[in-house]
C-alpha cells in the first residue's frame, strides 16, 4: 500500500515536471516577443538549418509551438492521458531527439529559444531524461483514462489558435521611410579612378603664385561595393558611414546612440551615421534621440526585414562601420561583441591603408 501510494506521488511528480518543460519550451520560443521570437525559431532552426520552405514554416511553427503549449496542459489532465498525452509527447521527443543526433549543427539548438540557449547534446540529455520518465509514468499510471475527447480537443486547438493569435503569419512589408534627409558630404564619383583596386580621389590645391605647380594629392579609399543596406539607404555605400541597427526601446540601444554622439562632438572627420530602427515600440523614436543627444537620418523596418538584414545569429544594438560599402568593423549584443566606445574612437580617423 506504501509503495503504490508513493509511486502515485512519484509519477504526480514527474507529470508536473514534463508539463513544466513542455509549457517553458513553447513560452520560451515566444520570447521576448511572439513576432521577434517566432521569426527567429523559423528563420533559424526551420528555414536555416532544417531547410524548410519559409511560408511552410511559418504555419508550421506556430502549429508545433501550440502543439507543445497542450501537451503541457494536457500532461496535468486525465483525458486521454495514457492512450494518447503520454505517447505523443513520448514520440515528439524522440524525433527531436533523432533530429539533434543526426543534425551536424552546432550552437543554440531553440529547444528553448533564445531564453535558454542550449547546445543540441545538451537538449539531447535533457530530452533522455524525459523520455526515461515517460516510461515510468506509463509503467505506474494505473488509473483508467477519462475519455472527455471535447476537452482535450479544445485545449489542443485552443492553444494553437492562440498561438497563431499572438503572432499571425504575415508577407514582408516595404520599409517605411521615416525621415528623407540629404546626404551631409556625397561623394562626387565623376572625377574617380579605380587605381589597382583602389579609388584615387583627386584633391585640388591653389597657389598664389600663377606659374606653381599644382600637385594632386592622392586618398586612398576603398574600392567601392554595393550592401544590402543601399537597397533602404540611398547613400549607405557612399563614403565612411556608420550603419545601425537599433530598437527604440533598447536602454543598450539608447546608450551606444548617445557614445556614437559623444564621439561625432569630439572626433574631427567622423563618419555619419545613419539609423535603422526595429518596428516594435516606434512610438518611442522620439525619446530614443532625446536621450542620444542628436537626431540622425533614421528609418523603421518591419521586424522580418530588419532580422533578415542583421542576421539571425546578430542582436541589437548591431553597429556596422562601412567604407564605400567595405565593412571596417561591425560590433553587436550586449556580450562579447558588443559595441565599445574606444574601439571606434581608435579606428575612425585611420586611413584605409592603416586600417587595412
Amino acid at each position: 500500500m506504501t509503495t503504490s501510494i508513493t509511486s502515485k506521488k512519484i509519477v504526480w511528480v514527474l507529470r508536473i515536471i514534463l508539463s513544466a518543460l513542455f509549457l517553458v519550451s513553447a513560452a520560451a520560443k515566444l520570447y521576448p516577443s511572439p513576432e521577434l521570437a517566432l521569426f527567429s525559431f523559423e528563420f533559424d532552426q526551420l528555414t536555416g538549418k532544417m531547410g524548410m520552405e519559409e511560408n511552410f514554416a511559418a504555419w508550421f511553427s506556430r502549429t508545433i509551438i501550440g502543439v507543445e503549449f497542450a501537451l503541457g496542459f494536457l500532461l496535468l489532465m486525465p483525458h486521454y492521458f495514457r492512450k494518447i498525452t503520454l505517447p505523443v509527447s513520448f514520440l515528439m521527443l524522440l524525433v527531436f531527439c533523432i533530429h539533434l543526433a543526426l543534425s551536424k549543427n552546432e550552437g543554440n539548438c531553440g529547444c528553448f529559444g533564445t531564453l535558454l540557449p542550449m547546445t543540441p547534446n545538451q537538449a539531447i540529455v535533457k530530452n533522455i531524461f524525459a523520455l526515461i520518465a515517460m516510461v515510468y509514468i506509463f509503467w505506474k499510471y494505473k488509473t483508467e483514462d477519462n475519455k472527455n475527447l471535447a476537452v482535450a480537443t479544445s485545449v489542443l486547438f485552443g492553444s494553437i489558435m492562440i498561438v497563431f493569435m499572438l503572432g499571425m503569419p504575415k508577407k514582408v512589408a516595404a520599409p517605411k521611410l521615416i525621415e528623407n534627409v540629404e546626404i551631409d558630404n556625397p561623394i562626387d564619383t565623376s572625377e574617380v579612378e579605380i587605381v589597382n583596386g583602389k579609388i584615387s580621389t583627386p584633391i585640388k590645391t591653389t597657389d598664389a603664385k600663377k606659374d606653381s605647380v599644382i600637385e594632386k594629392i592622392v586618398v586612398s579609399e576603398p574600392k567601392p561595393m554595393k550592401t544590402v543596406y543601399s537597397t533602404f539607404i540611398a547613400d549607405a555605400d557612399k563614403g565612411k558611414k556608420i550603419i545601425c541597427f537599433f530598437a527604440p526601446g533598447c536602454d543598450h540601444c539608447q546608450q551606444t546612440a548617445k557614445e556614437l554622439t559623444e564621439l561625432k562632438k569630439s572626433v574631427k572627420g567622423f563618419p555619419e551615421v545613419r539609423i535603422v530602427f526595429m518596428d516594435e515600440e516606434p512610438e518611442r523614436i522620439s525619446e530614443f534621440f532625446t536621450f542620444a543627444g542628436a537626431t540622425y537620418p533614421n528609418m523603421v523596418l518591419d521586424i522580418v526585414s530588419f532580422m533578415k538584414t542583421i542576421g539571425v545569429n546578430r542582436d541589437t544594438p548591431a553597429v556596422f562601420y562601412q567604407w564605400n560599402g567595405n565593412t571596417v568593423k561591425e560590433w553587436n549584443g550586449i556580450n562579447d561583441k558588443k559595441f565599445v566606445k574606444a574601439e571606434m574612437k581608435k579606428i575612425a580617423s585611420k586611413t584605409w591603408e592603416e586600417l587595412k
